[in-house]
C-alpha cells in the first residue's frame, strides 16, 4: 500500500524544486516604533525574541524593504540603536552592544510572546545546550499555544534515562502510563484511557501495536491505544501533549492528542553528526543491554537531509506471584474439618483460584530508523519528506507453577475482610501442581512516509499540503506451550506473611522430580494483525489584516484493520489408547527450572515433547483459523474546518483568540461472522464540532486562558467488529465461561470539553501554571451481559473447551452505548531555578507537576449481581505527580525523577461473579540520571531506572484480594555521546 504513496510524495517534491538563495526573507516594513518592528520580526522569520522592554522603548526602526536573511533584517532594524542581536538557541536574545553597556543598568530579558497557529508544526530549533535550556524552550511553546498544551524536547526526549518514548511522557503533567516488563507502554491523559488519546507521527494518525504475555495487560488486542513502547525516544525531536482541542485537528481525541516530531535537517541550521552509545545491566538479569543512536544531518545550498538510527536490546525479566482471581469455592472439609462442612459453606470463604509462581522473560530487539529530505529555496517555499521505520521483536519465554484441583481442604485459616471472609492459609491433601513453559515470538513492524509543504501564494495567502501514509503490522507466529501435572499431593498456600505475596509448597514433594508428573496438553497459537492508515489535508491561511487571520482546511482519512488468531491444541490423555505411558516424563524430556527466586520446579523441554508427538516445528495453516477473530474493519472520513483566528501584539495587555468549527462524516464498513455466517455492515454518521479558545495577556509575564469544544473518540476496533471471542481460561467444574462480542451498530463517545489555566512565566525560565478541566462524555460504552446457550450464538463447536457443550449456558458480553459520564480535576505546575541560594547551590532547579482527576460512569449488572454501580473510569487515578530535582553547571548536570500514580481501575467485566472490579495499587518510580561533559564534542552519561525496583501489585475485587504482584528490577545505563559539528 505505501508504495503508491512513496511515488506521490516524489512527484510532489520534484514539483517544488526551484532554487534561490538559503533562508531568505522578502519584507516590506514601514517607519514604526522598535517593539512593532521587532514583533513583526518574530512572526516574519517565525523565531523567537528575548529582549528587556526598557531597553527599546522610545526608539523606532526605519523603513526597510528588499529580501534579506535574519541576521540582515534584525541589523537593518537596530541600525539606529544602540542595541545588537545575538542568536542563540531560543532564537535571538537583544541587549546593549559592547561599547555601550558601561551606561546602560543591566536587567532580564523577557520573551515577546508571538502566538503560533496551530495549524501548522512550529519551527523551532531542536538541539539544545543542556536540561535547563529545554525546559525553558517547552516554556516558550507552553506560552505561545492558543491551547492548552505540554512540549518536551530533544533533550528531555533522549537524555533521560527513559527506555522507549512511552517512559518520556510520563513526565508530562496530566500523563499517566501502563507498564511491560519494567519499560512503560500506554498513557491516559487526564484520566481518560488509551483509546481516549489521539496520536499523529509528522502530522499523519497512528496506531502503533505491540502485546503482553499476561492476560491482564490486554495480551494481543485491537483498539485503538497507541503503544508508545514500540518506537525508541531518541527518533523524536519534539513532542507535544495538547490538552484542549481545535477545529483544525483531527477529531478522535476527547482525552487529548500527542503529536510526534522527527528532527528535520534546517532545524539544525548546520551539519551535525552524533553517535551515542549506552551500556546497560537489571539486576534480574545477567545479560547485558547495549543501546545505540547515530545521527547525521547536512546542509547543501537549498537542500537538506538527515538520518537517524537506534538500535536497543533489553533482556528484561519479570517474577512474582499471582491467583487467577479469588471464588467463593464449595470445597469438601476432611480430616478435623469434616465435622465442620455446615459451617465453613455458611461462611462463604473466599480462596485464591489458583496460587502460581510465575517469571517471564523477554529478549527483545528494537530497531529505529528516521530519515528527512528537506527543500528550503526561499522564505516562501519549503517542502519536506519524513520516512519513519521501525521494528520491535519479542523473543520471550515464560514459567509458571500452579496449584489446582485444589477442591478437598485439610486445614484452613481466615480473616475477615470488609463483612468478608477471605482465607490466608490452607492445607490441601490432594491437590496437583500444573506447570507452564511457554515460548513466544512476536514482531511489530511500523513503516511511515509523508510529505508536507508551505507554500506563501502572496504576502496575505499561504497554502499547506499533508499526506502521508503508514502501515502497522503485528505478528505472533509463534505461541507455543506445554503443562504438566502432578495429582494427588499435599499442598499448603500461605498468605499470612504478605497478603500480596503468598507462598505454595509440598511438605513431602520434590517439585524438581519429573517422575510423577505427566504431559497435560500441548498448545498452539498465532496471531496476525494489520493497520493501515492514508491521512491528506490541504490548508488555505488568510491574512485578513496584520491581525486577523483565517484558516481553511480540507481532510481525508482512511483507516483499515484486519487480522486473525490461529488456535490448535492437543491433548495426550485422549490419546492414551495410541501411547500408553508415553505421558509420564523423565530427565530426557524435562529441565530443572531455577530462575524465580522463591522456588525451583521441573518444566517440559517443549522441543523434545513436540517432537515425541510429531508436533515439532508446527506452523498452523489456515484450517486453524478462529473464523470469529477473521474480521475487517475499516472507515473513511472527510473533513471541513474553519479557523478564525486574532492575534493582538500590540497592546500593553493583549486577548488573543481563535475560533474553529469542523464537520466530518465517517463511512465505516466492519465485515465478520455474525451467527456463523459471514456478515457486513456499512453504515455513516456526522458530526459538527465547534471550539473557541482565547489567552488574555493580563498583566506583565501573567496570563489567563480558557477553552471549550466539542469531540469524539470512535469506539475501540474490535468494538466495532464482528467477532466473537470464546475465553479458553481455565474453569472450575460448573463454572460458566464467558464470550465477548462486537456491535458494529455503537455510536462515538461524544465529549464537550472546557478548560481554563493561569500561567506565570518569570525569571526568563520559570513557570507557575494552574490549570481546570471538564468533560462531559455521552455515548459511554458498556459491557451488557446476558446468559445465552451456546448453540444460538451461531459459533463453531471448535472453540469449546473440552468437557465443554453446545447446550452449556455462557456469559456473552457485548458493548453497547448508555448514559453520560463526566471528569474533571486541576493541575499544578512549577518549575524554577534556584537562584536565589549562594553558588553552587545556584545551580539547583525543580521541574514538578501535580494532577487531580476524578470521573465516574455507571457500570452494568456488576459482580453477576444484577446491580448497577458508579465507579470511576477505567485508568484513571486520582492523583498522579511528577518530581524531577535538576542540577546544572557548565561541565555536568544530574537530575533526579520521582513518577507516581495512586491506584485505579483496570477493568470492570460485568457478570465476572469473581470480582466487582480489577485494577492496580499506586506506584513511585524513581530514576537518575547523569552526564559529564569532557569537551565540546564528547560527554560521559550515568542512568539509573526503577532505583527502588517498584513492585506492581494488580488487585483483585475492591476489598483488594491479590491478583498478580511482579518485580521487574532495577537498570542502570554507563554510556557516552559524540557529537561532530
Amino acid at each position: 500500500m505505501l508504495i503508491k504513496y512513496w511515488v506521490l510524495g516524489l512527484l510532489l517534491l520534484s514539483s517544488g524544486a526551484c532554487a534561490s538563495q538559503l533562508s531568505q526573507y522578502q519584507v516590506r516594513f514601514e517607519q514604526q516604533s522598535l517593539e512593532e518592528a521587532v514583533n513583526l520580526f518574530s512572526r516574519t522569520v517565525e523565531q523567537t525574541i528575548l529582549y528587556d522592554p526598557n531597553l527599546i522603548q522610545g526608539y523606532k526602526s526605519g523603513p526597510v524593504s528588499g529580501t534579506f536573511t535574519a541576521r540582515q533584517l534584525i541589523s537593518k532594524l537596530l541600525k539606529e540603536t544602540p542595541l545588537c542581536a545575538s542568536e542563540i538557541n531560543s532564537g535571538w536574545v537583544l541587549s546593549i552592544c559592547p561599547k555601550q553597556k558601561k551606561s546602560q543598568p543591566s536587567s532580564v530579558p523577557v520573551l515577546k510572546n508571538t502566538f503560533v497557529s496551530q495549524s501548522s508544526p512550529i519551527p523551532e530549533e531542536i538541539v539544545v545546550m543542556g536540561f535547563r535550556d529545554s525546559l525553558k524552550k517547552a516554556s516558550e511553546l507552553k506560552r505561545l499555544a492558543l491551547i492548552s498544551q505540554d512540549s518536551i524536547l530533544a533533550e528531555d526526549i533522549a537524555d533521560f534515562p527513559d527506555l522507549n518514548l512511552a517512559d518520556s511522557l510520563q513526565r508530562v503533567s496530566g500523563v499517566s502510563i501502563t507498564r511491560e516488563a519494567g519499560e512503560g507502554r500506554q498513557i491516559s491523559l487526564r484520566g481518560l484511557g488509551p483509546d481516549f488519546t489521539k496520536v499523529t507521527i509528522n502530522g499523519i494518525e497512528a496506531l502503533g501495536m505491540t502485546s503482553s504475555p499476561m492476560d491482564a495487560r490486554g495480551a494481543v488486542s485491537r483498539t485503538r491505544a497507541f503503544d508508545f513502547n514500540l518506537f525508541s525516544a531518541e527518533l523524536f525531536s519534539q513532542v507535544d501533549v495538547q490538552k484542549s482541542y481545535v477545529a483544525s485537528m483531527l477529531e478522535g481525541g476527547i482525552g487529548g492528542n500527542v503529536t510526534l516530531s522527527t528532527p528535520l535537517p534546517f532545524d539544525l541550521k548546520k551539519p551535525v553528526s552524533i553517535f551515542s552509545y549506552r551500556h546497560g545491566i537489571n539486576s534480574n538479569n545477567p545479560q547485558s543491554d547495549p543501546r545505540v543512536s547515530m545521527m547525521y544531518s547536512g546542509l547543501w545550498n537549498n537542500w537538506g537531509g538527515l538520518i537517524l538510527t537506534t538500535y536497543s536490546e533489553r533482556n528484561a525479566t519479570e517474577y512474582g506471584t499471582n491467583t487467577t482471581r479469588w471464588r467463593q469455592e464449595n470445597k469438601q472439609y476432611v480430616g478435623k474439618l469434616a465435622h465442620q462442612q455446615e459451617y465453613l459453606d455458611r461462611l462463604g470463604l473466599w480462596y485464591p483460584r489458583g496460587h502460581r509462581y510465575s517469571l517471564w522473560n523477554n529478549n527483545q530487539k528494537r530497531l529505529g530508523v528516521t530519515a528527512a529530505f528537506q527543500f528550503k529555496p526561499n522564505s516562501k517555499f519549503e517542502t519536506a519528506i519524513h520516512l519513519l521505520y521501525n521494528s520491535l521483536k519479542n523473543d520471550l519465554d515464560e514459567h509458571h507453577l500452579a496449584v489446582k484441583n485444589n477442591n478437598r481442604v485439610a486445614n484452613v485459616i481466615w480473616e475477615e475482610n470488609n463483612t468478608e471472609n477471605e482465607v490466608i492459609y490452607a492445607e490441601y491433601p490432594d491437590a496437583s501442581w500444573r506447570i507452564e513453559n511457554r515460548k513466544d515470538f512476536n514482531e511489530s513492524v511500523f513503516k511511515q512516509i509523508s510529505i508536507d509543504t508551505h507554500y506563501t501564494v502572496k504576502n496575505d495567502l499561504s497554502l499547506n499540503l499533508v499526506i502521508g501514509a503508514n502501515d502497522s503490522d503485528y505478528q505472533q507466529p509463534k505461541l507455543n506451550k506445554v503443562n504438566i501435572i502432578a495429582d494427588d499431593l499435599h499442598i499448603i498456600t500461605d498468605f499470612r506473611q504478605d497478603p500480596f505475596y503468598g507462598t505454595s509448597y509440598s511438605p513431602n514433594f520434590d517439585t524438581t522430580n519429573p517422575s510423577k508428573f505427566k504431559v497435560k496438553d500441548l498448545y498452539f497459537q498465532e496471531n496476525y494483525v494489520d493497520t493501515n492508515v492514508f491521512n491528506s489535508k490541504i490548508e488555505l491561511i488568510y491574512d485578513v489584516n496584520h491581525e486577523v487571520e483565517l484558516q481553511l482546511g480540507l481532510t481525508h482519512s482512511t483507516l483499515k484493520n484486519s487480522g486473525h488468531d490461529r488456535v490448535f491444541s492437543y491433548y495426550p490423555a485422549a490419546e492414551s489408547a495410541e501411547h500408553g505411558e508415553s505421558g509420564l516424563l523423565s530427565l530426557k524430556n524435562t529441565q530443572v527450572f531455577s530462575q524465580h527466586p522463591d522456588l525451583e520446579w521441573v518444566e517440559a523441554d517443549i522441543d523434545e515433547i513436540q517432537s515425541y508427538y510429531g508436533l515439532n516445528d508446527l506452523s498452523l495453516s489456515s484450517e486453524y483459523v478462529i473464523p470469529s477473530t477473521n474480521f475487517n474493519v475499516e472507515e473513511k472520513t472527510n473533513a471541513f474546518y474553519a479557523v478564525l483566528k486574532s492575534e493582538n501584539n500590540t497592546d500593553t495587555y493583549p486577548i488573543n483568540y481563535q475560533i474553529g468549527l469542523r464537520w466530518f462524516q465517517t463511512d465505516l464498513s466492519s465485515i465478520g461472522l455474525s451467527k456463523g455466517n459471514l456478515t457486513q455492515r456499512d453504515r455513516s454518521y456526522a458530526k459538527w464540532l465547534p471550539s473557541f479558545n482565547v489567552v488574555w495577556d493580563f498583566a506583565d509575564e501573567m496570563l489567563l486562558r480558557f477553552g471549550t469544544s466539542k469531540n469524539i473518540t470512535r469506539p475501540s476496533l474490535s468494538d466495532l467488529s464482528y467477532s466473537a471471542n470464546v475465553s479458553q481460561a481455565s474453569r472450575a467444574e460448573g463454572e460458566i465461561g464467558n464470550i465477548s462480542i462486537g456491535n458494529p451498530e455503537l455510536s462515538p463517545f461524544e465529549s464537550v470539553n472546557i478548560d481554563s489555566s493561569y500561567e506565570w512565566y518569570f525569571n526568563d525560565q520559570g513557570l507557575l501554571s494552574f490549570s481546570l478541566f471538564y468533560k462531559n462524555i455521552n455515548n459511554f460504552v458498556i459491557e451488557q451481559v446476558d446468559l445465552i446457550k451456546y448453540s444460538e450464538l451461531g459459533l463453531p463447536p471448535s472453540l469449546l473447551q473440552s468437557g465443554d457443550s453446545i447446550d452449556d449456558l455462557f456469559m456473552v458480553s457485548k458493548p453497547v452505548n448508555s448514559d453520560s459520564s463526566t471528569i474533571k480535576g486541576f493541575e499544578v505546575s512549577l518549575i524554577k531555578d534556584f537562584d536565589f541560594l549562594p553558588s553552587p547551590f545556584s545551580n539547583f532547579g525543580i521541574n514538578a507537576n501535580f494532577t487531580w482527576a476524578d470521573g465516574k460512569t455507571l457500570y452494568r449488572n456488576v459482580q453477576g449481581s444484577g446491580k448497577n454501580q458508579f465507579k470511576t473510569f477505567a485508568g484513571l487515578s486520582k492523583q498522579s505527580y511528577n518530581l524531577t530535582f535538576y542540577y546544572e553547571s557548565d561541565d555536568w548536570e544530574a537530575r533526579v525523577s520521582s513518577a507516581y500514580r495512586s491506584n485505579y481501575i483496570l477493568s470492570v467485566e460485568s457478570g465476572n461473579t469473581d470480582q466487582d472490579e480489577s485494577g492496580y495499587h499506586a506506584t513511585n518510580y524513581i530514576d537518575f540520571s547523569a552526564k559529564y561533559k569532557l569537551s565540546d564534542q564528547l560527554e560521559l552519561t550515568f542512568e539509573g531506572l526503577n532505583l527502588t525496583d517498584e513492585r506492581q501489585e494488580l488487585y483483585s475485587d475492591s476489598n483488594d484480594r491479590a491478583y498478580n504482584t511482579t518485580k521487574s528490577g532495577r537498570s542502570f545505563f554507563l554510556g557516552f555521546t559524540l557529537k561532530l559539528d
